[in-house]
């Protein structure tokens, strides 16, 4: 079992910049990879961004490639995801989760989601 806690999101302006951060406990978090995925209203949930547990392999949706950047400390059992030029079209609630599945774009491959935290960019 992992228990999963996102904070960070907010109100932004285009262009500017927020952190989301993902607390874990239950397991042995260096054992774990993760990621974030987005929900908008009306539209289905999509990826954005998955890290390896051990932090070395990293991989992005190309709509957040060059703006956005996952990275984890297992020291601190937490999981980050900078984001920066930040669009109107970034609105969404974000979650992050844990995989043990194979393919990291795939929801099915996550086995424990968080709760979400809202990130609303104005233009």
């Amino acid at each position: 079992q992992v228990h999963l806690v996102e904070s960070g999101g907010g109100l932004v302006q285009a262009g500017g910049s927020l952190r989301l951060s993902c607390a874990a406990s239950g397991r042995p978090f260096s054992s774990i990879d993760m990621g974030w995925f987005r929900q908008a209203p009306g539209n289905e949930r999509e990826f954005v961004a998955s890290i390896m547990r051990s932090g070395g392999g990293t991989y992005y949706a190309d709509s957040v490639k060059g703006r956005f950047t996952i990275s984890r400390d297992n020291a601190k059992n937490t999981v980050y995801l900078q984001m920066n030029s930040l669009k109107p079209e970034d609105t969404a609630v974000y979650y992050c989760a844990a995989r043990s599945g194979s393919y990291y774009r795939n929801m099915g491959s996550y086995d424990y989601w968080g709760q979400g935290t809202q990130v609303t960019v104005s233009s």
